[in-house]
């Protein structure tokens, strides 16, 4: 953390564009929702990686690690500030 933390706490230039970062990152994560949820299923050559259910556990669980990640990336700030009186 030392000198890249302290940089990257001093960071404030893109302070003004954190709401069209969020907005990109929740399009994101709803396209991505989209894809592994709402959208049928191509036809997959047996044998190849689309074909095992693995592959859809996985996507699966990379979309809830990112949403989490995201949601405490927009959350933390109003965090600190409601612990910091």
């Amino acid at each position: 953390m030392g000198v890249s933390g302290a940089w990257i706490g001093n960071l404030t230039a893109l302070e003004p564009y954190q709401p069209l970062f969020a907005l990109v990152a929740l399009g994101f994560i709803g396209y991505g929702a989209y894809r592994v949820y709402a959208k049928p299923k191509a036809a997959c050559v047996p044998g190849s990686y689309c074909a095992d259910p693995k592959s859809d556990r996985l996507a699966k669980i990379g979309l809830w690690a990112a949403t989490g990640l995201v949601i405490v990336a927009l959350g933390f700030p109003y965090l600190i500030r409601a612990i910091a009186f």
